[in-house]
């Protein structure tokens, strides 16, 4: 047998691994969610928002005893700010459920000053013509304080 062709069930077991990538594509393209990727739509890509829509940027805000405020990042905290997005309805409707990230924060620097205020701030970025203007506004979305 020569090394450039595949057997006869090589070729069924390639001909059966690529239906059935094939209907799972399909499968999940009709009825996925984007837990199911890479079967699934990743829906976040999945469409366009229209070019003068302003541009959201979350951010976490943090204050210490010391008055020092700065951005709280997945560093400091462990928690990734998607995953503060993904839950910004709950925070927003319930700010003291914040203390997780305070309660994170202390854990990666126990030796710190303790924080006195966290912040969900949203920064909305206006665009024209599908390009930053450089204006922006800030909303507040949740308040935490000990």
């Amino acid at each position: 047998m020569s090394h450039d062709t595949l057997s006869p069930s090589g070729r069924r077991l390639r001909l059966a691994a690529t239906l059935i990538g094939a209907v799972l594509l399909l499968a999940g393209t009709i009825a996925g969610t984007d837990d199911d990727f890479p079967f699934g739509p990743f829906s976040m890509y999945a469409s366009a928002q229209r070019l003068d829509a302003p541009v959201a940027d979350t951010r976490i805000e943090a204050v210490d005893t010391g008055g020092r405020r700065w951005i709280l990042t997945q560093t400091d905290t462990g928690i990734r700010r998607a995953e503060i997005e993904g839950q910004l309805d709950h925070f927003t409707a319930r700010p003291a459920t914040l203390s997780a990230l305070a309660s994170a924060y202390e854990r990666r620097h126990p030796g710190a000053p303790a924080l006195t205020t966290i912040e969900i701030v949203v920064r909305w970025h206006e665009v024209r013509g599908g390009h930053p203007t450089g204006r922006y506004n800030d909303q507040t979305r949740a308040v935490w304080h000990p």
